[in-house]
């Protein structure tokens, strides 16, 4: 796993709603907008599952994601991708669904998504879009 440097923290710090991309095994993409991301350190993020249907089976067939992190402020954007494992039950998930009901009470948090990071990627345009940041 690698690593989020500090810009990339203070970036996805400053974002409200994620872009979510995940695939089947067949390979059909999907993106989402997704709002309860947490940085839980340096190399994991928590997805919570409130409302997710074609991201959910995704991830179960293909536990690969990618996450675009946007700034217009910071002039700043990169791609996140991971590995995700899927929980609903043990620690990890009832801490993350306390996280939500202390936010929003009334979203069900039906699971929790933990992203492994894998890679992160340049978005802007110029010489250095698309090459690996990390």
């Amino acid at each position: 796993m690698v690593a989020l440097t500090g810009e990339m923290k203070e970036l996805f710090l400053r974002v409200k709603v994620f872009p979510v991309a995940t695939a089947s095994k067949k390979g059909i993409p999907n993106v989402v907008p997704i709002a309860f991301v947490v940085m839980m350190g340096d190399d994991t993020l928590w997805l919570a599952d409130n409302f997710m249907n074609k991201t959910l089976a995704n991830v179960k067939e293909n536990p690969h994601a990618a996450i675009y992190l946007y700034d217009s402020e910071m002039k700043k954007c990169c791609q996140v991708k991971g590995t995700i494992e899927v929980k609903t039950s043990g620690t990890d998930y009832e801490k993350m669904k306390k996280m939500v009901h202390e936010k929003k009470p009334g979203l069900p948090a039906k699971s929790l998504l933990v992203m492994k990071i894998t890679e992160v990627f340049e978005c802007m345009p110029g010489p250095s879009a698309g090459k690996k940041m990390v």
